[in-house]
Parts: structure tokens; C-alpha cells; sequence
């Protein structure tokens, strides 16, 4: 049976508005909007923690069937100030949502993240479920202890053997038993040489992770210190403090979003967040369809999850 033409991102679309929201608390963030005003609303939730935006996450909806909001979270992309970490934290961002929803007037708007982004997502539909009309969801990353070993103990070291030694090779034998507080204190140094090539590591070591195939453009992009660098430092902190999480907080509060429908997009190579966590998740929230990519990895930009996440969000928008 042939099979069908793979769906690719929209054109290149710039913002029909950008600002700063101020949110209090030192924090001030970016925020653009595409699309149609008044069309079904949607809010981007970027990776990481740390990741910040780029311009082709503004291309994965129908501009002419949505009104999205994409922003950098706090201290990531052009949010102010640059790498922060203080009064930076999982609930926060939540409440930021929620300001930025308000802010743009909607009733309710479907929640679309990935990686990091689905824990947020996950997150403000949980608290604030009568304000999410649906979800799409990418890479689903649960925070569980399981998922953070996996990361950063044992799992995707067996499989990325090379990179996992370039890793942890910044760290000496005696600290590598909590790699994570160990680049968290040199990402925190007051020396920036050590800074800087903690950051960098540490986001190399994700940017190996994310894709089936080597993607030399991708890594350059994670080495460039200026996303490097907010996106090591809020990410060890995340991880520190287990995402600000209770575990298994997500799949135990799935029942919050009852009535929410949804649509997960998983790769079945992904080294990064391993299907079993988004197995688990379709497993406890009935409403959600389970769509496995048998030739991706992780990231967003590889052909098969592009075709996935443009499918979704044409499907919610009611569009064959």
C-alpha cells in the first residue's frame, strides 16, 4: 500500500505582533504572535528547560486556522534576564501562561509543547484544565526519577557511548556519581571559561540525544553559547530540583484533564525521552491518540515528527 506524502512545515510566516510581559519578580518575556487574529488560539511551549524559540516553531499550524502565541520562558531567547535562574521554576511559568492567556484575551487555547515543553503542558492543563481546549504533545517527558536517570545515568549512555564520554569527561572521576550538581557548579562558577564550557558540554550532550541521525546543523546550534548557556544553566537547575515535581505528579493528576483530548507524536528511537513515558501517559488519559514516528528520533525538526505535529494540529483545527 503506497504511503501517504509526508506533511512538511508551513511557510515561513513572521509575527503579526511582538512585546515584552513583564511578569514581576526581575522577570520580563518575549512573546510573538502568527497567524489569524481570532482564529482557534494555541500557545507554544518550547523545550529545555532553557531552550528559547526559533523561527520555524512558528510554522507547525495552519496560519489561516490559528492564532498562536509563541514566548521564550524565563531567562531563555530574548526574555530578560538572560540565563536566570532565580524565581525561575515549573510553577511560575504555569502562572506565566496564564498571563499570557490573559493577555491575549482567549477564553482557552490548546496547549502544544515537546520534550520539556509536554511536562509544561501537562502541567498548566492540570492546573488550569477549563483553560486548554486540547494538547499536542512531543517527546512526552514525565520528570520521573526513572527519566532523569535515563538521561543522566544509565540508559542513553549505552547508546550514545562516544558522546557520553565527551560528557562526563569535563568532570572528574570523583564527582561523576551526580554528574548533574556537578555541571550545576561550574555552570554557576564565578569563572566564566568554566561557565562556558560547562554549558557547552552539557547542551552538546542534548543536542546528540535528539535526533536518529547525526545533525551537524542542529549541534552547531546547541554549541552556539548563546542558547548554550541558558539552556545548560536553567536545565541543571530543573534538574536539581526534580522539575519542581512531585514523582509521578503528572500521571497521578492525568484525571484533571478529563474531557481534554489530545495527540502525542513519539518517536520510536528517541534516545532522549524513550516512548515508555509516553506509553504511560496514553495509558492513563483515554482521550489522548497515541501516534508512534518509526523512523525518528526526538527532535521536532526530523521528517517524520514534522509530519506528525502538522497532522495534529490540522486535525484539531477540524481539517481533513
Amino acid at each position: 500500500m503506497t504511503q501517504p506524502e509526508r506533511r512538511t512545515l508551513y511557510p515561513e510566516i513572521e509575527p503579526y505582533e511582538t512585546g515584552m510581559l513583564d511578569v514581576g519578580e526581575g522577570h520580563s518575556l518575549y512573546f510573538e504572535r502568527v497567524g489569524t487574529p481570532g482564529a482557534k488560539p494555541a500557545v507554544f511551549l518550547h523545550g529545555g528547560p532553557g531552550g528559547g524559540m526559533a523561527p520555524d516553531h512558528r510554522r507547525q499550524w495552519d496560519p489561516e486556522l490559528y492564532d498562536v502565541l509563541l514566548f521564550d520562558q524565563r531567562g531563555c531567547g530574548k526574555s530578560l534576564p538572560f540565563a536566570e535562574i532565580e524565581n525561575n521554576d515549573t510553577w511560575r511559568i504555569v502562572d506565566d501562561i496564564e498571563r499570557l492567556r490573559e493577555m491575549c484575551g482567549h477564553e482557552a487555547w490548546q496547549a502544544f509543547g515537546g520534550s520539556w515543553g509536554s511536562t509544561l503542558a501537562l502541567a498548566y492543563a492540570q492546573a488550569h484544565p477549563s483553560r486548554v481546549t486540547d494538547l499536542v504533545l512531543r517527546g512526552v517527558f514525565l520528570a520521573t526519577a526513572k527519566e532523569k536517570q535515563w538521561l543522566y545515568g544509565y540508559g542513553a549512555s549505552e547508546i550514545m557511548a562516544e558522546q557520553w564520554d565527551e560528557f562526563i569527561g569535563l568532570i572528574p572521576e570523583d564527582e561523576r556519581g551526580d554528574l548533574v550538581n556537578a555541571y550545576y557548579k561550574r555552570l554557576t562558577s564565578d569563572d566564566e571559561a568554566t561557565r562556558l564550557a560547562a554549558a557547552r558540554e552539557w547542551s552538546l550532550w542534548e543536542g546528540n540525544v535528539a535526533t536518529l541521525l547525526p545533525n551537524e546543523a542542529l549541534l552547531g546550534s546547541f554549541a552556539d553559547p548563546s542558547k548554550a548557556v541558558p539552556f545548560a544553566r536553567i536545565c541543571a537547575k530543573f534538574f536539581l530540583e526534580d522539575f519542581f515535581l512531585e514523582e509521578n505528579q503528572l500521571l497521578e493528576n492525568v484525571g484533571r484533564m478529563q474531557g481534554i483530548p489530545g495527540i502525542i507524536v513519539q518517536g520510536r528511537h528517541d534516545i532522549c525521552t524513550p516512548p515508555s513515558a509516553a506509553w504511560a501517559l496514553k495509558k492513563a488519559w483515554p482521550e489522548a491518540e497515541f501516534r508512534i514516528v518509526h523512523d525518528a528520533g526526538h527532535s521536532a525538526s526530523e521528517p517524520g515528527i514534522i509530519d506528525g505535529l502538522v497532522r495534529a494540529t490540522d486535525s484539531l483545527a477540524g481539517k481533513a
